[in-house]
């Protein structure tokens, strides 16, 4: 008796609290404010709203439509907040108290179609017959009953209606081989009479088997693969062995060379200085020699001209003078030098000379050689890519990283499409979410080679590059952390770090193809229709792995990952 009044007392404070929850995040009121229109919200939660509409000057209320202007002036509702207080406090006993508290469903989960409540519980399993979802509660009869117990359930999900036939309404169990599409049986008589079908079971053992036979082509080649990565590094390890190797002997060698012609730079100096000495010994007794000469010359000279000047009348004595003149030897002859002044160290250097002119020729010509062998060195890498299915060769599956979606971005085709509507859409706050532009990340880092592409429609959309921490408030292409390519019917805008770049490409295709060689440091941008053609390449150093980013520009503008891989 006592548990059944806990359990109504409990039942009570479910529908207390669901009374004071707030319309937009549907948790508890947290600073509850109330509008004119007597509804009540979280100051957060209606301020963020209302901040979506700044520039249109009129703010309403989300649940009646009720328009405002000027935007409100928003007070605390101190009553609700106390009455939340206790409910929150209420809650959290009853909680602990009972640890079978039912699950609620949240944004991203199934709600059970049954519960009639103003939040419905999170359905556990979907039925195929019933075409409706079940939580726990609701779920008891196709346990229990015996018509029931027959009916196919699957684990909850949204996608009931994709399972049906459009035309017939009937469950879609049976695989047409000739369109490649599921049907219903009524299906197999009618557009799809005599092609060749099977039931979706047996397509689903068959496509087994495939994915089968498909795992182990690719386990086999990973192996190959990573038997090419092994022989790659140790490429690589006796690559870089061989250069340094190949730096020591050069250096060596060149050591060598330089050592040889410095000892020879040395013995010619000291050639030279030898034989300027002799030369100058030599030089300098002969000009001795002939100074002596020249004394004597003079001397003698002056004696001559000294007796023909004289006047004496005393003929014996001239005549005595002049013989004891005569048979005096006189001063002796000195040998004749011959000068040769172009026999000088000038032609030593003009051997020299000829000696570098012949080592730069031997230098010039032999380098392009040694270039030539030097830039032959290399280690096997990819190619690169040139058709679209070389590109596909490193297409990557990505998928869109539901904590940094806009919320006015609307997500279908898988997740892999959005599009920008007017409508906010419920998804729950995160520190990495956009909160200005309508833009969104992928959730997987890009380091490698990588390829992938972006179908468009509308006006307008950005596709980019970025790094992880790029700023949350910023459009990509203004800040240095982005990479980004505006697309539009009027033409291609290349953007970094605020400057824009014009970029011409043809206007026919809609989709963009991405190449990224993370390593090498180049981002390429394609137009991809029948052939691919080239927008931009940035050619830069990427210090961090690379995330794909998106952002539609105006209300019903499209963009989707293409499923390339």
């Amino acid at each position: 008796m006592a548990e059944q009044q806990q359990q109504q007392q409990h039942q009570g404070c479910e529908l207390d609290q669901e009374q004071f929850c707030c319309p937009v995040c549907l948790d508890l009121l947290k600073e509850p404010v109330s509008l004119n229109c007597g509804h009540s919200y979280c100051s957060s939660c209606i301020e963020g709203y209302w901040d979506q509409y700044e520039d249109t000057g009129v703010y309403s209320c989300p649940q009646c439509r009720e328009s405002f202007s000027p935007r409100p002036v928003l007070r605390k509702n101190t009553l609700l907040a106390e009455v939340v207080m206790k409910l929150s406090s209420t809650g959290a006993q009853q909680s602990a108290a009972s640890s079978a508290a039912p699950l609620y469903a949240g944004p991203a989960d199934v709600a059970c179609d049954l519960c009639t409540r103003a939040r419905r519980r999170k359905a556990l399993m979907s039925c195929l017959v019933c075409l409706a979802s079940y939580c726990e509660t609701h779920l008891q009869p196709h346990y229990n009953a015996p018509v029931l117990q027959k009916h196919q359930l699957v684990p909850a999900t949204n996608k009931l209606q994709e399972k049906m036939c459009s035309t017939h309404g009937k469950l879609m169990e049976v695989f047409c081989r000739t369109d490649g599409q599921c049907i219903c049986y009524l299906c197999t008589m009618d557009e799809h009479k005599g092609h060749d079908t099977v039931s979706a079971a047996a397509e689903k053992a068959e496509k087994q088997k495939q994915l089968v036979t498909s795992q182990e082509d690719v386990k086999q080649k990973i192996q190959e693969k990573k038997k090419e990565l092994k022989d790659l590094r140790q490429a690589m390890e006796a690559l870089n062995s061989s250069a340094e190797a190949a730096v020591e002997a050069s250096d060596r060698i060149f050591s060598e060379l330089m050592v040889s012609i410095e000892r020879r730079r040395s013995e010619l100096k000291e050639l030279i200085r030898d034989q300027q000495q002799t030369a100058v010994a030599q030089t300098e007794a002969l000009l001795g020699q002939l100074e002596e000469t020249l004394k004597q010359l003079e001397r003698r000279h002056a004696e001559l001209e000294e007796l023909s000047k004289s006047n004496t009348d005393d003929m014996f004595t001239f005549i005595q003078s002049s013989q004891s003149l005569s048979s005096s030897s006189g001063p002796p002859v000195s040998p004749s030098v011959v000068i040769c002044p172009l026999r000088s160290f000038t032609d030593v250097t003009d051997v020299v000379s000829g000696l570098r002119d012949q080592l730069d020729n031997i230098l010039k010509t032999t380098w392009p050689e040694i270039s030539k062998r030097v830039c032959a060195v290399d280690v096997s890498h990819p190619s690169e890519p040139q058709t679209r299915e070389d590109f596909l060769q490193y297409s990557y599956p990505l998928s869109l990283d539901m904590n940094t979606i806009h919320k006015h971005l609307s997500l279908s085709e898988e997740k892999r499409k959005m599009t920008l509507t007017r409508q906010q859409q419920p998804y729950p706050d995160h520190a990495e979410r956009f909160a200005v532009s309508a833009q969104v990340l992928c959730t997987e880092g890009l380091s490698e080679r990588r390829y992938w592409e972006v179908e468009r429609s509308g006006y307008g959309v950005d596709i980019a590059v970025c790094y992880k921490d790029i700023n949350r408030h910023i459009w990509f292409g203004y800040n240095d952390k982005s990479w980004c390519l505006q697309c539009s019917g009027k033409g291609y805008m290349f953007r970094h770090n605020s400057v824009q770049i014009k970029v011409s490409g043809p206007l026919s295709s809609s989709r963009v193809g991405l190449y990224l060689d993370h390593k090498a440091g180049t981002l390429s941008f394609y137009s991809v229709s029948d052939t691919m053609t080239l927008l931009h390449t940035v050619q830069t150093t990427f210090t961090e792995p690379l995330y794909a980013g998106i952002n539609p520009w105006h209300y019903g503008d499209t963009a989707e990952l293409c499923k390339t891989w």
